[in-house]
């Protein structure tokens, strides 16, 4: 009997945070034939220094539907205002709801320690709803299930508290195609406000060539760096002579809060 098809739920705090640090798990599980949804909790509508709010979160929208295209995801942004986000009760009753809802065997989301005050809030909010979506009384309204489904952290390089501790390492180097294209479509991040947050441009040329070359380095940055960093696990993981052939890599901490991840599930849910 063949297994039943996986759901993935990505629970980022802005419309590119779910390809940008897990689109490269994204493409592995389309291409095996699983589910993956990727949720923006907040409406990504202050992440630009020349547009007007509305405007923003409209295009946003568009690019996150766009984005989501490139390998058949659902997705959604959510209403939480963009750069508010707190980790509150409303907050954490709407990821109970939606992880009931979806029944993800996986979900991705950010560390409760990370340099974004969105991240922040979107991680302590996860944390706090693990266990929690298995309690009945506990919004009500939507039937509770039965167990916890494996929470793991998307990668940060930040020390404090702790560091990033790495559970899993899957190689993505046969996807970079797509997930440059995820990337690609969110334009208005990688073409206009990171440049000019970043103090490097106000724009960058509509020029193919350009726009390609700023999509392939800003991604290899962090995937191709943590192939180099993470090298011993992925020997262990592949062996020597098959590691050497990964050249970019998305790496995952497993959430201490919600289920346990076993051997047999590690290689199911990180292939």
């Amino acid at each position: 009997m063949s297994e039943q098809p996986l759901k993935l739920l990505i629970l980022g705090a802005h419309p590119d945070d779910a390809e940008f640090r897990a689109g490269g798990l994204a493409c592995v599980y389309r291409a095996l034939g699983h589910t993956v949804k990727m949720v923006s909790v907040t409406d990504g509508g202050s992440g630009h220094h020349a547009m007007e709010r509305e405007a923003l979160i409209a295009r946003r929208r568009k690019e996150a539907a766009a984005a989501a295209k490139v390998i058949g995801a659902e997705h959604e942004v959510w209403e939480f205002q963009d750069g508010f986000l707190q980790p509150t009760l409303e907050l954490r009753e709407r990821i109970i709801r939606e992880i009931r809802t979806f029944a993800p065997d996986l979900v991705l989301t950010h560390r409760p320690d990370d340099y974004h005050p969105d991240h922040r809030a979107v991680g302590h909010a996860v944390r706090d709803a693990s266990y929690l979506v298995t309690v009945p009384l506990v919004v009500p309204d939507v039937p509770a299930l039965r167990r916890d489904p494996v929470v793991a952290y998307l990668y940060d390089h930040f020390t404090k508290p702790y560091p990033f501790q790495v559970d899993a390492v899957v190689d993505v180097t046969p996807h970079l195609e797509r997930i440059l294209g995820m990337l690609a479509a969110h334009e208005s991040q990688l073409f206009e406000w990171l440049p000019y947050n970043r103090r490097e441009t106000d724009s960058v040329p509509n020029d193919p060539g350009v726009r390609a070359k700023v999509v392939h380095d800003f991604y290899h940055d962090r995937a191709h760096h943590l192939a180099q960093t993470y090298r011993a696990q992925l020997i262990a993981k592949f062996g020597e002579a098959a590691s050497g052939k990964v050249e970019w890599v998305e790496v995952f901490e497993i959430s201490e809060y919600a289920s346990a991840l076993s051997p047999m599930m590690r290689e199911r849910l990180f292939p």
